[in-house]
């Protein structure tokens, strides 16, 4: 004879087993995308891995530095690519609210707690980005 805490159980067992394959399939992606090179053109910004690289741009890891300390990240990188800096700017004008980052002053960006700066550095060819991560 069926019971239904049986049948519970059984339902409660396969939504488990779905989440840990839908976990999983995830954690695959993700780590494939998450294994882009530093140095590669597009992908984000390797010490800063929720900000996107612009395409056309190419980080620039040996130049950067990160710190991790209690009061939050301070980190700088640096990125240069054959783009122009008002292509730039409106790439991440655009991109960066969709991420959770609020516009605060000209080229500045601020979300839980953090600033984030984006400056060209060297319009020359090619040209240069500097991005700061900061506490507020």
């Amino acid at each position: 004879m069926w019971a239904p805490q049986e049948g519970l159980a059984r339902a409660r067992g396969l939504k488990a087993g779905l989440r840990a394959t839908i976990v999983a399939a995830m954690l695959a992606v993700g780590g494939v995308a998450g294994a882009q090179d530093a140095g590669q053109d597009g992908g984000f910004v390797t010490e800063i891995p929720d900000l996107p690289l612009m395409p056309g741009l190419t980080e620039l890891a040996e130049a950067g530095i990160a710190f991790d300390k209690p009061s939050g990240r301070i980190v700088e990188a640096y990125a240069q690519g054959a783009v122009g800096r008002s292509a730039v700017l409106s790439f991440y004008r655009k991109s960066l609210p969709q991420l959770g980052w609020a516009p605060d002053g000209e080229r500045g960006y601020a979300r839980d707690g953090e600033k984030l700066t984006i400056e060209v550095i060297d319009d020359a060819a090619p040209l240069t980005l500097r991005f700061s991560l900061r506490p507020e």
